[in-house]
């Protein structure tokens, strides 16, 4: 199953343990997420998710946010992390010769600037786990909140990745190729170049029904662009993606 897992810190995790002296809120999330079975792919999978996201940090004499029910506005800081699970050719028939891609992880560092009713964001990661591949995320958000209880989001989203990730999910080898077309696939060789893979739209509607717990509903569309919208695995597969989630969250003080 290929799915996944964001898990978005607006502060680094270090910082809480060396805070522990002062209030520290975090709140943490998790829930089912229905997304494509591969990127490309025409098929969805129903997997499991997460959220992770720090409201109050306290790191000697910095300070980021509040956990008394305001609203962090100016420059934030933090962490960004995700998880991309394994894709397996033997699953899915069209990928047949196409050889198995390990599970990812990728960690690195965000930076945003909020106001009252908007955000953005800029988040840049490193592949730690299973590849060594550069990729970044940028996007905003219009914010209306209705009331203490609920919080709408909804804005655009540009995702970069270089050579070397373009080429792991959406390259076919001269290899690949033929042992694809042996097994009765259409595959041909495709080399894939970095740059701009993908832009799309994300609303997310966040209902909080106490101080401690809430539940966030999400809903993400993206179009593959670029090298990763003309591989041949997305043009036998589908050049969009929808990912839609539900996650139960848990605040947490300390």
């Amino acid at each position: 199953m290929s799915y996944s897992i964001r898990f978005l810190a607006t502060a680094a995790l270090v910082g809480l343990a060396s805070g522990a002296a002062a209030q520290n809120t975090v709140t943490l999330g998790v829930g089912p997420q229905s997304a494509p079975a591969y990127f490309g792919s025409d098929e969805t999978e129903v997997g499991a998710t997460g959220s992770f996201s720090v409201q109050e940090l306290n790191f000697g004499p910095l300070r980021s946010g509040g956990s008394e029910g305001g609203t962090a506005t100016g420059f934030g800081y933090g962490g960004s992390f995700r998880y991309i699970g394994a894709r397996d050719a033997a699953d899915y028939d069209e990928l047949a010769g196409l050889n198995d891609l390990d599970q990812v992880v990728e960690l690195g560092g965000s930076v945003s600037y909020a106001i009252e009713m908007a955000e953005v964001f800029a988040q840049v990661r490193f592949g730690v786990v299973g590849h060594s591949s550069l990729v970044a995320d940028l996007g905003g958000n219009l914010i209306a909140r209705p009331n203490d209880q609920l919080t709408l989001k909804v804005g655009p989203r540009l995702f970069f990745g270089d050579d070397d990730y373009a080429n792991r999910y959406f390259g076919v080898t001269a290899q690949e190729a033929a042992a694809n077309a042996a097994a009765g696939g259409t595959l041909t060789a495709y080399d894939a170049q970095g740059g701009l893979l993908s832009r799309g739209i994300e609303a997310s509607a966040a209902y909080a029904f106490n101080q401690d717990w809430g539940v966030t509903a999400t809903v993400r569309y993206d179009e593959y662009t670029g090298d990763a919208e003309n591989s041949p695995i997305v043009v036998q597969g589908s050049d969009t993606a929808t990912t839609a989630s539900l996650v139960v969250t848990r605040r947490i003080s300390f």
